[in-house]
């Protein structure tokens, strides 16, 4: 297993093991808790500085607002019982593929 995906499967692991935990232990329990909306909510707060980061080209606050981003997408798939293998799996599946052609597979993106 590549450094990148042993990284993935631990915070999966962490991720998933938070679903439980009190959410007064653990800022992701707390996520949990409050629900569906309040965790896409923090994605869209994560996008828009990553957004503002790669604008203002500070390529330092760039990496760390994407860490965010990706994390808070991980929090996303964890609440819905998915993995970052899912969503690897998928783009190893698009690997070689158009992307135009992947998006007209999907139509009318």
């Amino acid at each position: 297993m590549s450094d990148e995906r042993r990284i993935l499967a631990e915070l999966a692991g962490v991720l998933e093991a938070r679903r439980g935990a009190d959410p007064d232990s653990s800022y992701v329990a707390s996520l949990y808790s409050r629900g569906l909306d309040s965790i896409l909510r923090k994605i869209s707060e994560e996008a828009t500085e990553t957004l503002l980061a790669a604008r203002d080209g500070d390529r330092k606050a760039l990496v760390h607002e994407v860490a965010d981003l990706w994390f808070h997408t991980l929090v996303l798939l964890a609440s819905q019982e998915l993995r970052p293998e899912d969503v690897l799996e998928e783009l190893q599946r698009r690997t070689g593929v158009s992307g135009l052609e992947e998006k007209a597979s999907r139509g009318g993106d």
